[in-house]
């Protein structure tokens, strides 16, 4: 059994500070770049291409290097948890640290005793219930809730500052992960503060407003999800209309909500609404077909998505990106991969 299985948490006197933990929103997957709400009319972050050239994902040399994406997306969540919450650099360090640790950047649904998760934080020592626990965000967020607890956290050795927090069974282990912590942080840290186009923009433009020949629904695709995307991928080359529900143009929420009403299921309308609509999905690699994929607006946080996509399978999205661009199919990979916050399944049952 590897260390970060076996590794036990007793966080025992944090268990007040963690009260407050739960009053928040309980989930959102991180975003990488922040966005603007869909409701002031303009999108922004990095382009799928910026996102690779910065963050480095598609080279040999890059950090990270011998992880799979499901790891860095996990590292991602974490370091952005700390952002949102105005943490220092060095937070996001050591909580990355503590998680590749303790379960080797993976959201595990099971541990040692009742450990879960991302840090293996164990319901019966008071960090949250099972549900919550499985939840990246809430797990980083009372990760960090605990860390900042620690007397001078900030100087003290990575390892004593973990072990602090973990109490685990293997406190000199975390201090093997600090260089591969320490250059994850740093390249989410540049994606987000210099890979900004000047002008704004930069929800993918890099998509297709063209089927690629042959494409088809897999058998056994559930019907609502096949009238669903089927609408969806009608109206390619529409142009973007803010405040759009169609059928001569879209905004982003007014696309996935019209799909969806064409199955039968109505949708809230805003983006900031319908994040809270379906059930959950905790990776990017557990995507099914229909899925929702929300990014974050950038004056506000996590809990406040400002664009939306839907999944259709082949790791393409389609989406009404922002003004001036058109109904359009983007690539899984770079933007989405990166900037994801929150997925959510309307359709229980769906097919990957």
């Amino acid at each position: 059994m590897p260390p970060w299985v076996a590794a036990a948490m007793s966080p025992g006197s944090r268990v007040a500070a963690l009260a407050a933990v739960a009053l928040m929103t309980p989930f959102m997957l991180a975003a990488g770049v922040a966005l603007a709400a869909e409701g002031s009319g303009a999108i922004s972050s990095i382009t799928a291409d910026v996102a690779l050239s910065c963050t480095g994902t598609h080279a040999s040399s890059a950090p990270g290097d011998g992880l799979d994406s499901t790891q860095i997306t996990d590292a991602q969540i974490i370091y952005n948890v700390a952002a949102g919450m105005n943490l220092p650099l060095d937070a996001a360090i050591i909580a990355i640290a503590t998680a590749m640790q303790e379960s080797g950047l993976r959201n595990l649904p099971s541990g040692d005793r009742d450990s879960l998760g991302l840090f293996q934080q164990r319901p019966s020592q008071g960090w949250g219930t099972p549900a919550q626990l499985m939840n990246p965000v809430y797990a980083a967020t009372a990760f960090y809730t605990a860390l900042v607890r620690v007397p001078h956290w900030q100087s003290i050795p990575l390892a004593v500052a973990a072990q602090d927090v973990q109490h685990s069974g293997y406190p000199g282990a975390y201090a093997h992960w600090q260089p591969l912590a320490t250059a994850l942080a740093g390249r989410f840290a540049a994606s987000a503060t210099t890979c900004q186009p000047a002008d704004g923009r930069g929800v993918p433009a890099s998509g297709t407003t063209r089927l690629p020949a042959g494409f088809a629904l897999p058998p056994g695709t559930p019907q609502q999800v096949h009238v669903a995307i089927s609408y969806a991928l009608a109206q390619l080359g529409k142009p973007y209309i803010w405040g759009g529900t169609g059928p001569a143009g879209y905004d982003c929420s007014g696309l996935v909500m019209m799909a969806y009403h064409a199955a039968g299921i109505d949708l809230p309308r805003t983006t900031y609404q319908q994040v809270d609509a379906g059930t959950p999905v905790y990776s990017i690699s557990q995507l099914k077909l229909g899925d929702l994929l929300f990014t974050a607006g950038s004056d506000g946080t996590a809990n406040n998505p400002g664009h939306v996509g839907m999944y259709v399978g082949s790791s393409t999205v389609v989406e009404a990106p922002q003004t001036g661009e058109d109904v359009m199919l983007t690539p899984l990979s770079g933007y989405w991969q990166h900037s994801t916050v929150a997925i959510r399944r309307i359709v229980d049952g769906s097919t990957p």
